[in-house]
């Protein structure tokens, strides 16, 4: 059974409230960052791009949600969080109006490169609960703030419906522009709401594990090899499932020949688990550990993945939409799970430096969402194989995997040499 958090008593309930307003502000945030996967579609077909075009407009806002983790994380450990994701959320809102008067490609590759800085919430909100929560339950509440990712359903639920029903002239004689254009006004006036709940309802003074801390101090830990371990591990749980929400519809709706609303539905089924279950994910790592759960991910989602690599009929039977949405679906169960192991490493192994290696394993996942669709943009354009897209999967997959089966392998062999030293003598 998953408990609530437990957190340090004499903080009353001020945790407990981060991780509320905190979650609800990194769902929202995370729906603006990934709103191209849902629009770009009508977006795609009025400015007449291409495949290639397509995936560096989708990519460019993951790009400008990766680059900035490591300094967001570093700030909310100096300044709090209370701070940071208020001025994230307001910063945010202003793109997301221009995006609804662009007129041009150049406009929305400009403006989706600036909301795209609502990707770096992850690691100002990592930051701020850790600060909060005590080691035992960082897992869970990591894992439940984590869940915001369930954001990225939040365009393809109501997008396709806002499209059909807000008339192409738009609302209120004009002042609120139709179709496609009318969903990112609305986040625009939601991302305002949220950053005055934050900072009305968010407790003050905050907590700034990071202040009066040398930068270069907090900086070390990046040296060490196992934190850029961590970082290829979360590319395969979080910076794939970034990857996959982007690409999905358009997925459906190419290969399966799906109308949008269908492929939006269906990649939401995808999403899902790959977010909700973050909490679980979270709950398990707290209780057996962040090296077996992650063990356990990688060999469930590569058994997943290795099925759709294969050509059309290379098994015996055919691929539909129906079996295709099952097993991406146990990848996003295996994502949602391992987004939250990989995490729990972090303040097991440094615990006070949550913002910088957290910033930096962030950055290297969200710098995953980046590439991975435009490999599978070019590889298909190469190619002409949809089970490309898989293909790169189940390489990174199997990467990750082979890497942390050679970490237990070590750590297996120095238990036994340690053992074997302490034993005492045997003599005939």
């Amino acid at each position: 059974m998953i408990t609530t958090p437990t957190v340090d008593q004499s903080a009353g309930n001020a945790p407990r409230r981060i991780l509320i307003l905190s979650t609800t502000a990194f769902t929202l945030l995370f729906a603006v960052w990934l709103m191209f996967g849902v629009l770009g579609v009508p977006i795609r077909e009025e400015f007449k791009l291409n495949q290639v075009q397509f995936s560096w407009l989708t990519a460019i806002a993951i790009l400008s949600g990766s680059l900035w983790r490591l300094p967001f994380g570093i700030l909310t450990d100096r300044i709090g969080g209370r701070v940071v994701m208020t001025g994230l959320l307001l910063f945010s809102a202003v793109p997301c109006v221009l995006v609804s008067h662009a007129s041009s490609f150049t406009e929305l590759m400009v403006y989706a490169f600036l909301f795209g800085m609502a990707g770096n919430s992850f690691s100002s909100g990592i930051a701020w609960n850790s600060a909060w929560f005590d080691k035992q339950h960082q897992g869970i509440a990591l894992g439940t703030f984590g869940a915001g990712n369930v954001g990225a359903s939040l365009t393809k639920l109501i997008g396709p419906a806002l499209i059909a029903l807000v008339p192409a002239t738009g609302l209120l004689g004009g002042l609120l522009p139709g179709g496609w254009r009318f969903v990112p006004m609305l986040y625009a006036g939601l991302l305002v709401l949220m950053a005055v709940a934050v900072w009305f309802l968010a407790p003050s003074p905050d907590r700034r594990p990071g202040q009066g801390r040398a930068l270069g101090q907090m900086l070390a830990p990046l040296k060490e090899i196992r934190v850029w371990r961590f970082g290829l591990y979360y590319v395969a749980v979080f910076g794939a499932y970034v990857a996959l929400s982007l690409w999905l519809p358009s997925y459906y709706k190419n290969v399966y020949g799906l109308p949008l609303s269908t492929a939006a539905l269906l990649t939401c089924l995808f999403i899902f688990p790959a977010s909700l279950l973050r909490p679980l994910g979270g709950w398990l790592s707290d209780r057996y550990g962040a090296r077996p759960v992650t063990y356990a991910v990688f060999v469930g989602m590569l058994i997943a993945c290795l099925p759709l690599s294969l050509p059309a009929g290379a098994l015996g039977i055919e691929i539909g939409p129906v079996l295709f949405t099952v097993l991406v679906v146990a990848i996003g169960v295996g994502m949602g799970v391992g987004k939250a192991s990989v995490y729990k490493y972090i303040p097991e192994y440094f615990p006070r430096d949550v913002g910088a290696v957290g910033g930096l394993v962030g950055t290297l996942g969200a710098l995953g969402g980046f590439v991975l669709p435009l490999a599978f943009a070019y590889l298909n354009e190469w190619t002409h194989m949809p089970q490309s897209t898989f293909i790169v999967l189940s390489g990174l997959i199997a990467f990750s995997l082979c890497w942390l089966h050679l970490v237990v392998v070590g750590i297996k062999r120095r238990e036994a040499t340690t053992v074997a030293e302490t034993s005492p003598m045997q003599t005939a």
